[in-house]
């Protein structure tokens, strides 16, 4: 049935469009072999960079497209059936499948972490930078010199990719898509399953969380770790809920931690899942903070036998500032920018990064209170409206903001019944980033005219779709 929907091929247009734009200077590194095919074809000259940004931008106009066609309300309202989630992914996401990472370098990196750890080198104390080549060339040079922030797990992933690839470097990039679509399966396997047992409509969380058009993007298209972090938290969680063992899913978080490690903010809601925490008298309280922190300590436990079983160790701490290095729409990062400029103006901050500084600190205690009061008023009863709302929050505050960040919490928004106008934000703000994105790379071609018009069109679709329409009461079942 989603081969036969006109709406599924506006989204595999979208993807292939998405996919040929990836093929210009904006989105391929220099030293990617796909310019030896360019070139023997002639076409790698200015048209190339044009015919690549509209391509990009149609394509990711025509995937929004498809993404509100396929809305279950939108075709419930028709009197349209319901489509099956899994048929309508492997459609509009096959293009991006088979091609380069897009919107981004990072499987690049991963690759030259894993060409480190075969050259006997560890990624928690040098950059891609110290072993010149390739797998050093296809790194963007904000991180060529910096070491990596990724848990032990990622990194033992990546060396095995670069073995499996035979140590091409442009196939090992590609390659890290792999573990990427295991965590898009599992997420799209546990997404209607924990919704089901909370008493949401499958459909409509399958609609935002496995359809969303930036798990497409940057899941399977970017090829990033977070897949396969997010993909193990899910099932950690499934697993304290169908078995009501949160230990089990505890030992499951555990690893997704050691791929990246804001997975370990699941570990504390598991015992919740199985029994809620419905008292603050002290022996209740005192009952409840044991056994979170029992949950935390497994998963720590677990993170730890993985780091020094493959020989990693803990040098990922060294490293976590190194996100922060990239310029993002980080809310707080964007306003100490704002600061900085006067500052900067008048002679205050002769440093010309210091208002950055310290915005950023400010937003990483903004983000600990924020979780605390979420912890406070979620936790207990409502687990995964906490980790919703916790993961989504850890992201808008942290120092850099990339869209795939905020699927650690998006893929659970749907279970924690938010009301009409916190979807209506979500959608807005998944429209915004991959927009940013798109314009952001494309801009990278050249015709930065053509690039604002373009997003023009992308706007319009989303007021067309999303902002036109009346704000309904909150409907838990429909999305």
């Amino acid at each position: 049935m989603a081969a036969s929907t006109r709406a599924v091929w506006f989204g595999f247009l979208g993807s292939l469009g998405i996919l040929l734009g990836s093929l210009s200077p904006a989105y391929l590194p220099q030293a990617s072999p796909v310019w030896d095919v360019l070139r023997a074809w002639g076409i790698d000259g200015t048209t190339t960079k044009i015919l690549g940004t509209v391509a990009t931008l149609l394509g990711l106009a025509l995937l929004l497209e498809a993404w509100f066609r396929l809305r279950p309300a939108r075709r419930r309202a028709m009197g349209q059936p319901q489509l099956r989630h899994w048929a309508v992914l492997a459609i509009v996401a096959a293009p991006l499948a088979f091609g380069p990472p897009i919107f981004s370098h990072d499987a690049y990196s991963y690759a030259a972490h894993g060409w480190l750890i075969h050259n006997n080198l560890s990624p928690y104390q040098v950059g891609p930078g110290i072993l010149p080549g390739y797998y050093a060339d296809q790194v963007a040079w904000v991180w060529r010199e910096t070491t990596a922030p990724y848990g032990p797990l990622s990194l033992w992933m990546s060396h095995g990719i670069v073995i499996l690839a035979g140590f091409d470097p442009f196939l090992s990039a590609v390659l890290m898509r792999a573990p990427a679509l295991a965590g898009v399966i599992l997420i799209g396997a546990l997404v209607p399953r924990i919704a089901r047992r909370v008493g949401v409509d499958p459909a409509a969380a399958s609609w935002f969380a496995v359809l969303n058009p930036i798990l497409i993007i940057d899941f399977v298209g970017g090829a990033h770790n977070d897949a396969s972090m997010v993909g193990l938290m899910l099932l950690g969680i499934w697993v304290a809920m169908a078995r009501g063992r949160w230990w089990l899913g505890a030992l499951v978080v555990g690893a997704a931690a050691a791929i990246k490690q804001p997975a370990f903010m699941a570990a504390v809601a598991l015992p919740f899942l199985v029994t809620p925490w419905t008292s603050w008298r002290p022996r209740p309280l005192a009952w409840a903070a044991l056994k979170a922190l029992a949950s935390l300590a497994l998963s720590v436990g677990v993170f730890a036998a993985i780091s020094v079983v493959s020989g990693m160790g803990f040098g990922w701490i060294n490293a976590v500032n190194v996100p922060g290095m990239a310029e993002t729409v980080s809310p707080f990062t964007l306003i100490g920018h704002l600061f900085q400029f006067p500052a900067s103006a008048l002679g205050w901050d002769p440093s010309g990064r210091a208002v950055i500084t310290v915005s950023r600190a400010v937003g990483a205690v903004v983000g600990v209170v924020g979780i605390a009061v979420l912890a406070w008023r979620h936790l207990g009863r409502r687990p995964l409206t906490f980790l919703a709302y916790g993961f989504l929050w850890f992201a808008l505050t942290a120092p850099a903001l990339h869209s795939w960040y905020l699927l650690w919490g998006a893929v659970l928004l749907p279970m924690a019944h938010p009301s009409s106008k916190t979807l209506r934000f979500a959608i807005v703000v998944t429209v915004v980033l991959l927009g940013f994105a798109a314009m952001t790379f494309g801009l990278r071609n050249g015709p930065w005219m053509l690039v604002l018009i373009l997003f023009g069109a992308v706007y319009w679709i989303m007021h067309t779709h999303e902002l036109s329409q009346p704000m309904d009461e909150p409907r838990p079942l429909s999305v």
